[in-house]
């Protein structure tokens, strides 16, 4: 999946229905009005990078957009990219938020990560982005396309 310019300012989009790292985005159809845009993620998974066994999740993605907006078909082929990928809940979730960050600039962003129950213990890991407050991640055309 991709944007390619092709003669100057006409794009062509080719979507993908398979796992993909990259984030693509759109300009904020109202950038002079704060709103939040909440993502409802049910079936997220990934593998525990101890034991291989797949781990299940259930994020909420909430922000308030400033220049861009993610598209939601690249977001869920962006999180169906960790099925197989060992991590741990902490780093899946600070990772989805940089990447987010990166890719959107947002005035605010909060991931709850609620994951599933495994040997009698659930975590909930809540990531939380503040422009111009803690960490700072430079706006980047690249998003998504995780070395690691």
């Amino acid at each position: 999946m991709g944007v390619a310019d092709v003669d100057g300012g006409h794009y062509v989009v080719v979507m993908s229905s398979s796992p993909s790292k990259i984030l693509e985005r759109f300009d904020n159809p109202e950038p002079a009005r704060d709103f939040e845009i909440v993502f409802d993620c049910p079936e997220f998974t990934c593998l525990c990078p101890l034991t291989g066994q797949p781990d299940f999740a259930h994020f909420e993605i909430r922000y308030v957009p400033d220049r861009f907006c993610v598209e939601s078909k690249s977001l869920k082929n962006y999180l169906w990219s960790y099925r197989n990928e060992g991590a741990f809940h902490e780093k899946v979730t600070n990772t989805i938020a940089d990447d987010l960050v990166a890719a959107l600039g947002p005035k605010k962003l909060t991931i709850t990560g609620r994951f599933n129950v495994r040997g009698g213990i659930g975590a909930v890991i809540v990531v939380t982005h503040e422009q111009g407050k803690g960490k700072q991640i430079p706006l980047r055309q690249d998003v998504g396309q995780r070395t690691t």
